[in-house]
């Protein structure tokens, strides 16, 4: 019968504690009675109760006021400029221009506000897929439950790799190590004991024992010091990359404005007018919608590998992720099924099969969930057979140690111990090691050879020697997808490295299994974190397809030699000793039932096994990749084509080719349609992407000069053949520039010749709504004076025939700029439908540049 804790309603202040009582430091017995302490834990109604007296388990974010977040857009180098240019607008008169520079302010902070607000939404849903969930005692039952149900007095059950999820005191139990390296700076972990207290965000790094939940949310010695932070912010290489693309935009805008003014002052053009139309050109040159554009970016990014299971927990991971040319992977769970089967034991002569069998299952613990444990567990014939058994004591795995011990007693009162683990490990304790040394090996090299990873068993004799029983065979078969995603990964310029703790026999017969080489490695002869290899090891390390009794210090030291000799590295991981390494890669990969100090290190957590779903995340940050570089390169090329333009014709012609407002419609107009290029169909290469500063400001300078020699053509038909005279004049370069304006996304956003890709449907519906729009204003004459549809017509045929030129201008560019390199892609265009699908509205995205990275040059 289950007992339920008594109600208590504990004071509040400072958690569940009154003034008078301290629950971090007072003894024990104390701070159970105030809480209500039970063995069997809380009942699910007094649980419900302290939620709603304490709050959730969970550090609030401060979260900005809507309102001032709204006007952040209206502050800063950028709208001040706009704003400028709206005071100049209405001090010179100018009231159409007034209006609609006033509509482009107010509507860039709306969209601003609505797109951040939409990925702010999309990353707190992907966040709540990795929140951490406890093992909590309710009604006499162990649950999992999400952390942030937790309340003061929980039982809860802390293990190996686990974050603390609360503040707690420690029940009876032997003593663990914890890292509060986060919390306190110490380097090393330290160690409690039943009655300490244990503080929430620290990690579990050997051990298991109960805890007593004492505070939760901003009480805890975690929360308290959260609250002094949440505002701290830091800038991502990857956002200053783009930002110096940004910046080099606008000292190219404000240096030929700049030209242009002075033009204007010597020549004795109005101040206030001349100022004024220069600020409208500036704004309308100068990416406005940058910073946002690139959170949007990198949500949708998320999004898309969301729907692949791949939680992506530090957006800029994406580029990362994109560029990674060699991914170390650990064998089980991502090469093989994690599913381990028991085979038939090797015993020594004095002991039968299924005494090993029974010490080991006896070693195992079945609520620890344990692939291991289960197989153990599962090759007994009666599991009832356990009953005649009482463990006392139970020492659970962790990686020094490398093996379970449990204290034993028997129905008739006889108590020994029983162990099992790493076959070297269990063999090394044994008294008689000497005599069972060699047929031992030979037993673990057979079941190695076979594919079956091998586990010593050992139990203690009447004097407590150990005694070596015998070898338990553990199979775990690759998984059915593994051997073809590993040359799916190898088509596209990724290097699957094996990495394992398993035996080097063990090692070489998976890899024959799944396609791997069998130039594998043993870990052993490598060097620590901080040793530097010879160019001999580096290059073996570098040559080799996997890693053999891998220590989490290895893979570290593997990842820092790999990337020494210029890779992008992915890393596998799942344990707590894996941490480091996963925090060392360039993109850390946690794999599915991966434990929380793994996934709280890592760039992306996956939440299905194997490695098909890493192999599916590097294709769609590579089709990202492409959407950004192609919004990157029709950014420049428009701010080129249409600076370059008016300047020389300012300077040249003394003439002003657009208005003020004419320059507006163009800008806003553009803006609405290069959003739809987030969902355009691309092609990823095979290749790993790199950014390549080069060949982009190259091809997008040949385009951005292109332009104006077009722009120039149709001036001169229309001024020194057809005298159209100057009213008509610049609306017939309004129309040229925004029509050609738009033509050149077709050209910026495929390598080869623009039909090579489909275009989304979408993409092709803004750029013809937009140009319609256009053509309508430019004909019939809104805040212009009228074209009328045949100058119409002539510019639209005008502005093609220079986009079919400009097309074999661009791959001329690219064989000159990029000689060596073809354009190599692998894979159907991604249905825009698919993006679609995700919730995003089209005015909620728009690709931005890609960061630089490494000494990678690949395009």
């Amino acid at each position: 019968m289950t007992t339920a804790a008594p109600h208590v309603t504990p004071s509040p202040a400072g958690s569940a504690a009154g003034p008078d009582i301290d629950l971090k430091s007072a003894p024990l017995a104390q701070v159970e009675t105030h809480l209500g302490y039970a063995p069997d834990g809380l009942s699910t109604a007094e649980a419900t109760h302290r939620l709603a007296q304490y709050g959730p388990n969970e550090i609030a974010e401060h979260k900005t006021n809507p309102l001032l977040k709204f006007l952040s857009y209206f502050w800063g180098p950028i709208p001040w400029m706009i704003e400028i240019a709206v005071v100049l607008s209405g001090a010179v008169g100018h009231w159409p221009d007034f209006f609609i520079i006033l509509l482009l302010l107010v509507a860039n902070g709306v969209v601003g506000y609505t797109e951040e607000r939409q990925a702010g939404n999309a990353i707190e849903a992907l966040k709540a897929k990795l929140a951490i969930n406890a093992r909590v005692k309710r009604d006499d039952a162990w649950i999992t439950a999400p952390a942030r149900e937790l309340v003061p007095g929980d039982v809860i059950r802390l293990r190996l790799g686990d974050i603390v999820p609360a503040d707690a005191r420690l029940l009876d139990g032997d003593e663990i190590e914890v890292d509060q390296s986060a919390l306190t700076g110490e380097s090393l972990p330290a160690t409690r004991l039943a009655g300490d207290a244990v503080f929430s965000g620290s990690i579990v790094r050997q051990g298991e024992i109960g805890a007593l939940v004492y505070a939760t949310g901003t009480h805890t010695y975690f929360g308290k010091t959260a609250e002094l932070v949440a505002d701290a912010h830091t800038v991502s290489h990857f956002q200053r990359a783009v930002l110096k693309i940004g910046n080099y935009l606008i000292i190219l805008a404000v240096a030929l404005v700049t030209v242009i003014v002075v033009t204007a002052i010597l020549r004795g053009d109005a101040i206030l007018t001349t100022l004024q139309f220069a600020l409208v050109l500036t704004v309308a040159a100068i990416p406005v919608a940058m910073p946002t554009v690139l959170s949007v970016t990198m949500a949708v990014g998320a999004r898309l590998l969301a729907k692949k299971q791949a939680i992506v927990s530090r957006l800029v991971a994406i580029e990362e992720l994109a560029g990674v040319d060699v991914l170390c992977a650990d064998k089980t769970g991502t090469l093989t099924q994690n599913s381990l089967t028991l085979g038939v034991p090797f015993s020594i002569e004095s002991v039968t099969s299924a005494t090993v069998i029974l010490d080991g299952a006896l070693a195992s613990r079945a609520d620890n969930d344990d692939p291991i444990d289960r197989a153990v567990l599962g090759g007994l014939d009666d599991a009832k057979v356990l009953q005649a058994y009482t463990v006392t004591h139970f020492q659970p795995f962790d990686p020094v140690h490398k093996r379970t011990e449990a204290t034993v007693t028997a129905t008739d009162g006889t108590t020994f111990k029983v162990t099992k683990g790493a076959p070297q490990v269990i063999l090394a304790l044994a008294a008689n090691a000497t005599q069972i040394t060699p047929v031992a090996d030979k037993a673990v090299n057979d079941f190695a050879a076979r594919g079956f990873r091998s586990l010593g068993v050992a139990r203690t004799d009447e004097d407590g020697d150990w005694q070596f029983a015998g070898v338990l065979p553990l199979f775990d078969p690759p998984r059915d997808d593994a051997t073809a995603t590993i040359a799916t990964a190898a088509s596209m310029g990724v290097t699957v490295k094996m990495v394992t703790g398993d035996a080097l026999a063990i090692a070489k017969e998976t890899a024959i299994k799944v396609g791997l080489g069998t130039n594998i490695l043993d870990a052993a002869a490598l060097g620590d974190a901080k040793k530097n290899e010879s160019a001999a090891v580096a290059e073996s390390i570098e040559t080799a397809d996997g890693f053999a009794q891998v220590f989490p210090e290895h893979k570290y030291h593997i990842i820092d030699v790999l990337q020494k000799r210029g890779h992008i590295v992915g890393m596998t991981g799942d344990g707590v000793n894996d941490a480091p390494a996963l925090k060392k890669a360039d993109c850390g990969i946690a794999v599915s039932g991966a434990t929380d100090a793994a996934r709280a290190a890592a760039d992306i957590v996956l939440l299905t096994p194997g490695l098909s779903v890493i192999v599916e995340a590097i294709k769609q940050s590579r089709k990202i990749f492409q959407r950004m570089n192609s919004y990157a390169m029709y950014r420049i090329t428009e701010t080129l084509r249409v600076l370059l333009f008016m300047t020389v014709a300012i300077l040249v012609f003394n003439f002003y080719p657009l208005t003020a407002i004419m320059i507006v419609m163009l800008a806003l107009l553009n803006d609405g349609a290069i959003l739809s290029i987030a969902y355009d169909n691309v092609h990823y290469k095979d290749e790993p992407e790199a950014w390549n500063m080069r060949l982009v400001l190259g091809i997008s300078t040949v385009l951005g000069v292109v332009g104006p020699i077009a722009a120039f053509g149709l001036f001169y038909l229309g001024d020194r053949v057809f005298d159209l005279g100057h009213p008509h004049l610049q609306t017939l370069m309004y129309l040229m520039l925004s029509v050609a304006g738009h033509l050149t996304i077709f050209l910026t956003r495929t390598r080869g010749p623009f039909w090579s890709i489909r275009p989304a449907r979408i993409l092709l519906i803004a750029v013809l709504g937009t140009q319609t729009i256009a053509t309508f204003i430019a004909v019939y004459g809104l805040f212009m004076t009228p074209l009328g549809w045949g100058w119409a017509a002539a510019v639209w045929v005008y502005a093609l025939a220079w986009f079919l030129v400009s097309d074999r201008i661009k791959l001329l560019a690219y064989r000159i700029l990029d000689p060596e390199k073809k354009s190599r892609m692998a894979a159907p265009a991604l249905d825009p439908d698919d993006l679609g699908s995700m919730g995003f509205p089209a005015a909620s995205l728009r690709p931005i540049a890609i960061a630089t990275r490494g000494p990678k040059t690949h395009d």
